[in-house]
């Protein structure tokens, strides 16, 4: 069995319940959830034997969350418990022309204060096959960017395949601070991942004649910048996530491949949003799982990207718990979401 190892913040998710604006709430959902840890989640289902490194406090919201991750199948056992708090984030779901917002409130959080040597890297590697992390565990604090940088540096000797999901948030940094960090760490990536604003926001380089806010998108127009990306950093595959936003209930998925000869085009799924969050990670963990697979050629590894991320969007929480065989029958053209009897 193939062994990924994933590294970044999990946090504990507060969700406002019947799409009530915060300053309606008066309970909220309690999840768990990051990017790192999104990933490592769809990848158990997957059947992949998939690590989660991260840091979290040793008290019982730590061990709660620890408790949720595991029942999915990951390995929790290389999670360090230390520091004072686990971050949190507060979800208000949209609707229609309403956006949803994200509050964060993870300063000071554990994995902010992680330190250089405190994880062994040469063990949590052993025996495995692909190291992932995003561009939000570096805008998290200093010392977690150094701790990303440990890791990258580490997996890359020791042969693994490093790939990364910019993952730009602006919440956490600036433009010029985010590439001032990810530009030098992507000596390590074989493979780059992000949405259409990442490769401008994280490392430079942007789509011409694009608007991201408005609902229709031109995948033509970012070959320019898949070849850019190739160009400047000398990743062996690149992949851009398409999201068209018509409102807050309806989106369009698609994405674009550039596997190291040629740069293929995603179908693109309408898709009716149960809860948005995590739709990137999950068509991260789908092509870490393709390009492990002997035997798949480049269109059936963004086939089961797109499928497998947009998918994602019909489940409640940050997860995909999606299924292999489900994963193929949406990519095989069967989206009538007909009752299974």
């Amino acid at each position: 069995m193939v062994k990924v190892v994933t590294f970044g913040e999990v946090m504990l998710r507060l969700a406002t319940m019947r799409r009530e604006r915060f300053t309606q709430a008066r309970e909220f959902e309690v999840t768990y959830g990051g990017g790192e840890c999104n990933v490592a989640v769809s990848l158990a289902q997957f059947g992949v034997d998939a690590t989660f490194v991260t840091a979290i406090p040793d008290n019982d919201i730590g061990q709660s969350c620890i408790n949720y991750i595991r029942q999915f199948g990951v390995d929790t056992s290389e999670i360090l418990r230390q520091g004072q708090r686990l971050g949190t984030y507060y979800l208000e779901s949209g609707a229609a022309m309403r956006a949803s917002k994200v509050v964060y409130d993870r300063a000071a959080s554990s994995i902010a204060e992680i330190q250089t040597g405190d994880v062994d890297w040469k063990k949590v590697f052993d025996g495995a096959d692909w190291f992932h992390f995003t561009g939000i565990t570096p805008a998290i604090s200093k010392n977690a960017a150094e701790v990303c940088v440990e890791a990258a540096k580490a997996a890359k000797e020791l042969g693994l395949t490093v790939s990364a999901d910019m993952n730009y948030r602006k919440n956490l940094w600036s433009p010029k601070e985010a590439q001032a960090t990810m530009i030098p760490m992507m000596q390590y990536v074989d493979v780059s991942i992000g949405n259409e604003e990442d490769a401008e926001k994280c490392l430079g380089i942007a789509a011409e004649g694009v608007d991201v806010t408005v609902g229709e998108i031109d995948p033509e127009a970012y070959r320019p910048v898949v070849q850019a990306l190739v160009d400047k950093f000398g990743f062996k595959k690149v992949a851009i996530t398409l999201r068209e936003s018509f409102s807050a209930d309806d989106n369009g998925w698609s994405a674009i491949y550039f596997d190291g000869d040629e740069i293929l085009v995603g179908r693109k799924y309408p898709v009716r949003i149960v809860d948005r969050v995590g739709g990137g990670d999950s068509f991260c963990a789908a092509m870490i799982y393709g390009l492990l697979q002997d035997g798949w050629d480049s269109r059936q590894v963004l086939d089961f990207a797109v499928a497998s991320s947009a998918m994602s969007h019909t489940f409640h929480g940050d997860f995909n718990l999606v299924s292999v065989k489900e994963v193929m029958a949406v990519a095989g053209g069967d989206t009538s979401g007909r009752v299974q009897r």
